[in-house]
């Protein structure tokens, strides 16, 4: 009934403008934790203030949509590096490329090629051309743009010569080997057809951020990689023919792994305020859209909800890959449980994430092991799409705080089910802010996972960790057989005493970002693992010996004991 109650009261139960009651207190369903994470933003030389444009009183919808940020070793070091994307215009500030050094990030923005103005979006990292180093795709409104990477932090444009043409409103991205062949193709997410003379007003009558609701949908984009000529790679834009055109969807996520157990790459889209689609591959070079009876469209109560971060992670160890979406504050994020194979249930009142210590508007998300105890423990990036109840004054000033709320983390008891430890956790959560955009990475080498948050109008953060009693853990970079390019969508299972578990090889997640391209796991007491079993994006397996904890391990596909295990059909 109170949740009812809250809905309601809303005064658009779909989309980014919806109005909010005020934020409980407290929850019951919070607890004590450790505190996990540090800002050490200024200690590591991150100066970078996100340009959402004028804030003239116009309000044009990209702005309060924020933009991504991508975590990649852009110049070969073997560090990571961190690129941030800018929305202000074509007058407003560049994108920005930080190189690390010595544990601090240097700007080394100009003379990288990616020092770029324009309403700039999401971003996604692969290697299109296979030569071993990364590449790097933007997404703006009206555009995306594809850069090759030259080796030391410089890249080069070649949009027009790829044939990438994408002229509507780009969110988030992938790179994906959807038709097995060993490159990668490009799936662009679009959200509306934006109107930028469009006038919009909150419930009290302010100018406020439009909802989506106000434009229609557009569809998702889906380019197949050709081969490259002159080390640039030819695109060709089958949205049409692959079937995504027949479904249009304001989309604001995306992730690409195998969702019905086919062995075959699928592709989920999280709609705001729109059902979610899920295009599910038939093996033939087009794909079917599956969401409802898949069970992945609606909630529990068969509410399409405001659908924006993504993360896809087996939360309960039964070796089925779940999926969590982040929803507006009058909504609920909501956990879809994989099982059996291939089908999908809301079962986010069970994993004890429907009363939270406070509501909140998601965009970023990530489902990760942070203290390496062998379960993914939960992190959402918060801050509202349209105006909050008048709270006094705010650190965020005028504009920016009716929209302020704090970030939150639970932590995985070890069976599927969380707790709120966000009051535990002040360095992350205890202040408000626009977040927008969440990247994962051990930026420092340490085992430990580490953040990178973005914000609308803001700064973005890095977040240490520095979760005490870290178990032991191993990171695993899986290649493709040439030992050059990251084998995007790989299932990789670690094997330990008693114990599998199995995580995708995408960087693609989250909102608008793009994460480190490896595979961690938390391994807890265990010093050592048994064993590595590797589900290839082409369909084979193979089994690779064990080994000892704590270190990067870095596998090619064709070197390890191949396994003759049948794939599951679909249901």
């Amino acid at each position: 009934m109170v949740r009812l109650t809250l809905v309601l009261l809303c005064l658009t139960v779909f989309g980014m403008g919806c109005q909010r009651l005020a934020e409980p207190p407290s929850s019951v369903s919070e607890a004590q934790g450790p505190d996990w994470f540090e800002d050490v933003t200024d200690e590591v030389g991150i100066d970078f203030v996100h340009d959402p444009g004028p804030l003239d009183g116009t309000y044009p919808l990209p702005q309060t949509t924020g933009s991504g940020v991508a975590l990649f070793d852009a110049d070969g070091d073997g560090w990571l590096d961190i690129y941030l994307v800018n929305n202000g215009g074509s007058r407003g500030r560049p994108n920005q490329l930080y190189l690390q050094r010595d544990g601090k990030f240097i700007n080394a923005s100009k003379g990288s090629g990616l020092d770029f103005s324009g309403y700039g979006m999401g971003a996604a990292v692969g290697d299109v051309n296979n030569d071993g180093r990364p590449d790097l795709l933007v997404t703006l409104v009206g555009s995306a743009r594809l850069f090759i990477n030259q080796g030391g932090g410089v890249f080069r444009d070649v949009t027009k010569e790829a044939g990438i043409d994408n002229p509507v409103w780009g969110t988030s991205t992938a790179f994906v080997d959807y038709d097995r062949d060993g490159r990668l193709d490009l799936v662009v997410v679009n959200y509306i057809d934006f109107d930028p003379t469009k006038r919009c007003e909150s419930s009290r009558g302010q100018a406020d951020y439009c909802s989506p609701n106000v434009f229609a949908p557009t569809a998702s984009r889906l380019f197949r990689n050709l081969g490259e000529k002159d080390g640039i790679p030819r695109f060709q834009d089958v949205t049409t023919s692959s079937g995504l055109a027949r479904a249009p969807g304001p989309g604001l996520g995306v992730y690409c792994a195998d969702f019905d157990g086919d062995g075959w790459t699928d592709i989920f889209v999280a709609n705001d305020g729109r059902p979610n689609h899920l295009w599910i591959n038939q093996k033939n070079g087009t794909f079917k859209e599956e969401a409802v009876p898949r069970g992945l469209a609606y909630d529990a109560m068969g509410r399409a909800q405001a659908g924006m971060g993504v993360a896809f992670a087996d939360v309960d160890g039964d070796g089925l890959l779940d999926v969590f979406v982040t929803h507006l504050t009058e909504e609920q994020h909501t956990l879809w449980k994989q099982g059996p194979r291939g089908l999908y249930r809301d079962r986010s009142a069970q994993a004890r994430l429907s009363t939270p210590g406070w509501r909140s508007t998601g965009f970023g998300t990530a489902l990760f092991d942070i203290d390496n105890d062998g379960w993914p423990d939960l992190v959402i990036a918060n801050g509202r799409a349209s105006r909050g109840p008048a709270v006094g004054s705010s650190p965020l000033g005028e504009h920016w705080g009716p929209y302020g709320e704090r970030n939150q983390v639970f932590a995985n008891d070890g069976s599927g089910r969380f707790k709120d430890v966000s009051r535990s956790n002040p360095g992350l959560c205890g202040r408000p802010n626009v977040a927008r955009g969440l990247a994962v990475g051990d930026l420092d080498k340490d085992g430990g996972l580490d953040l990178v948050l973005t914000t609308a109008g803001n700064r973005a953060r890095v977040f240490r960790n520095k979760a005490p009693d870290r178990g032991h853990w191993l990171k695993v970079r899986a290649n493709d057989s040439t030992g050059k390019r990251d084998a995007l969508g790989a299932e990789v299972t670690v094997c330990t005493a008693g114990r599998k578990q199995i995580r995708v090889l995408q960087t693609a997640d989250s909102y608008l970002s793009a994460s480190e391209a490896t595979v961690h796991f938390g391994l807890g007491q265990h010093t050592r693992y048994l064993a590595l079993e590797i589900l290839w994006p082409d369909g084979t397996q193979e089994r690779f010996e064990g080994g000892a904890a704590d270190c990067l391990r870095s596998l090619r596909q064709g070197t390890g004991t191949p396994i003759e295990m049948p794939r599951i059909n679909r249901p």
